[in-house]
């Protein structure tokens, strides 16, 4: 599929003056201004991402590196992610972070926050952890995926896949213990305290009471989780893809200018047609 031509940029805040989204803004699509929505340039579809809603994001590292070599690469990391979501207004809800990457759900508060509160972080991190390490080059795989997610209908099955991480990733050493937190399980379960997280309002109704809602949570944290779950989020991430359902987009999204779901396999039904008499 062809990239999409850069010929128009749609955002009001969207300005040659911004130097730090230059590039993002050299494959945006035309839309209205002042919409709740941006689509960013990417080479297969473009990048959907609705303000006010919550985003699954992921960001991996090159094969054979490693996003920290120790605790005070770690500690870098958590300060530098906590930063940017203050500067730049994003409701961080559950990350999860080790050698081969990191896994965030986010609320962003207008369309280009993301892209900022993401480029943010993978620029600053890589230059310190080159300069601390005498390395050169790219330190990621490539760009963050994400996909905008349902929240009442799958938010805290985004938690449980962001924060299992260390459970999904065959990269993390089991003999590791790190003093640092690598990701939001412990405030959510009620042994540490993150006080810049969001706990979103899924969270909230879990309980009446910080240990109510730790003690449910805990136990739906670690119970078998639907393989299928994760199998969806992670194609949704894959292909950009919204998570939830098509009528609650709807709701955002009347007349999308991307598909927003795979397409059933196959080739589409051919468009009836009737011709019209001869006389």
């Amino acid at each position: 599929m062809a990239r999409p031509s850069a010929t128009r940029s749609w955002s009001a805040s969207a300005t040659a003056s911004d130097p730090s989204e230059s590039r993002l803004l050299a494959g945006t699509l035309g839309a209205p201004s002042g919409a709740p929505f941006r689509f960013c340039a990417m080479a297969r579809l473009p990048r959907l991402v609705i303000a006010g809603l919550p985003h699954v994001v992921s960001l991996q590292v090159q094969h054979e590196q490693t996003l920290a070599h120790d605790d005070a690469d770690r500690e870098a990391l958590l300060l530098r992610l906590r930063a940017s979501a203050q500067e730049h207004g994003v409701a961080v809800h559950a990350f999860a972070f080790d050698d081969a990457g990191l896994d965030l759900l986010v609320s962003p508060p207008q369309p280009l926050a993301l892209g900022r509160f993401m480029q943010s972080i993978a620029r600053r991190h890589a230059a310190a952890f080159n300069r601390r390490h005498a390395r050169h080059g790219s330190l990621w795989a490539g760009r963050y995926r994400t996909a905008a997610v349902e929240p009442q209908a799958w938010m805290l099955r985004c938690m449980r896949w962001v924060e299992s991480r260390a459970r999904r990733s065959a990269t993390q050493a089991p003999a590791h213990v790190s003093a640092v937190m690598q990701s939001s399980e412990p405030h959510h379960t009620g042994t540490a305290v993150a006080g810049w997280l969001a706990d979103p309002p899924a969270y909230w109704a879990l309980g009446n009471t910080p240990f109510e809602r730790e003690l449910v949570y805990r136990q739906w944290l670690h119970a078998p989780a639907d393989p299928a779950d994760a199998d969806k989020i992670e194609s949704a991430l894959r292909g950009g893809w919204f998570l939830g359902d098509a009528s609650f987009l709807r709701t955002f999204l009347p007349q999308p200018a991307r598909a927003v779901a795979p397409r059933a396999p196959g080739r589409p039904p051919a468009a009836s047609s009737k011709l019209s008499p001869k006389f």
